[in-house]
């Protein structure tokens, strides 16, 4: 059996990248397993209606992460990439503003912006209440009852397709904006953003070839270290290797139920993958242009299928069109229903999409229990020479270059 020093399984951002940054170290004793035809993961482009399409969404690299944006560029160089100031948007009471929603609610016409500041004020974060551990009660303890009414609730309901919101943690709400009442308040008064944009405020997206560009050419330099069209058949722990190969470690970058059910792991351990939740989500393309300078908007009236758009023609070089973005499982529900007959928020749609696709793993849910699973895992993984990394192997809703910046910190701790 031919034996590698390291064996990863997912050519997706972070696999990529730990798999370079080996090179770059002078390790040259690994193999790439990639179950589809090219490398990329969720971040793979496709040529759809004469330009490139983001088959697993939307996915742009943050101007803010210098060392994955100059790892990158080695790639595919910068000036090989258009920078954009970053234009999302929200659709609510029939009218898109500004991302994020509270530093933007000057945008309402005034009885709103009143209605909204009112539910603020009485806030638990500004009240003085504890607190709370469960989501929904989270979002209007920090927002009001009115934002969760209107935004927060309907939309993380699309998003996540959960039986009961409660079964989501507060552990991960750092990443949301944190805009505080004063500067609400100030934006209202003065009629601008008085926050800081979030994460993605500027972006880079390639002039051609989609966003999966530069995974493509990160893969074909691997060369004959990346085998494509190869799902790990079986994994085994004792001697360690997968399928031909044996190894001394493996990194695994697909997502732990896939992993367990190539592995004989200890019953504790699949469990604890099978109590992993993620979302699945439906791609769905049309060929209209939108009037929106927006690159991106959130949609969370329940009246409306998807959860997101992106507008590819105001971001992708000669392209027309956008995207929607819709929890499969809600995608599959919405065809057995009758659709309201007319919506105000509703963008004028063709009548089909001319393609679609299905990421079967698109992200992963910050449940309750997720830290005590996940940890079991890895601390499993650990014992065993199994490292998990990037979105799926750390169970995080990691952006692409957070996870080129988690392969790269990889590399060089076990280098």
């Amino acid at each position: 059996m031919p034996h590698v020093h390291t064996i990863i399984l997912g050519a997706g951002p972070a696999g990529l990248s730990f798999a370079h940054r080996l090179l770059q170290l002078g390790d040259t004793s690994f193999v790439v397993f990639e179950k589809e035809n090219e490398a990329g993961g969720l971040c793979r482009s496709q040529d759809v209606d004469g330009a490139p399409l983001d088959m697993g969404g939307g996915h742009f690299l943050d101007v803010r992460r210098p060392d994955a944006n100059a790892f990158l560029f080695t790639f595919l160089p910068e000036d090989q990439w258009d920078t954009h100031h970053r234009k999302s948007t929200i659709t609510v009471h029939g009218q898109d503003i500004d991302y994020p929603f509270e530093a933007n609610l000057w945008q309402f016409p005034a009885d709103l912006q009143q209605a909204y500041l009112d539910s603020i004020a009485q806030a638990g974060c500004l009240t003085g209440e504890p607190k709370p551990d469960t989501f929904p009660e989270w979002v209007t303890w920090k927002l009001g009852d009115k934002i969760a009414r209107d935004y927060m609730i309907p939309y993380n309901e699309k998003i996540w397709c959960l039986d009961d919101l409660n079964e989501l943690g507060t552990y991960w709400l750092y990443k949301l904006p944190d805009v505080s009442f004063e500067d609400t308040l100030r934006s209202c008064r003065e009629k601008r953003l008085i926050a800081k944009m979030p994460g993605h405020a500027n972006f880079y997206y390639p002039k051609e070839g989609g966003y999966g560009h530069v995974w493509r050419r990160m893969g074909d330099a691997l060369g004959g270290k990346l085998l494509l069209n190869r799902a790990p058949a079986t994994v085994t722990i004792t001697p360690l290797g997968v399928d031909e190969f044996t190894c001394d470690r493996i990194i695994t970058t697909i997502p732990w139920p896939e992993f367990v059910r190539r592995a004989d792991v200890p019953d504790l351990i699949a469990d604890s993958a099978a109590a992993l939740k993620n979302a699945p989500v439906e791609i769905a393309y049309y060929p209209d242009n939108l009037p929106s300078p927006a690159h991106w908007t959130y949609v969370p009236s329940p009246d409306i299928k998807h959860h997101r758009l992106l507008l590819r023609h105001n971001f992708c070089p000669a392209s027309r069109g956008y995207w929607t973005e819709t929890n499969a499982k809600r995608a599959a529900e919405w065809g057995k229903r009758e659709r309201p007959t007319s919506n105000a928020q509703r963008p004028p749609l063709s009548n089909h999409p001319l393609w679609k696709h299905v990421n079967d793993y698109a992200y992963p849910l910050n449940t309750v229990d997720k830290p005590e699973q996940i940890k079991r895992i890895l601390d499993w993984g650990a014992d065993n020479g199994i490292v998990g990394l990037g979105r799926w192997g750390e169970w995080e809703h990691m952006n692409s270059d957070a996870a080129v910046e988690a392969g790269m910190r990889l590399a060089e701790t076990l280098v």
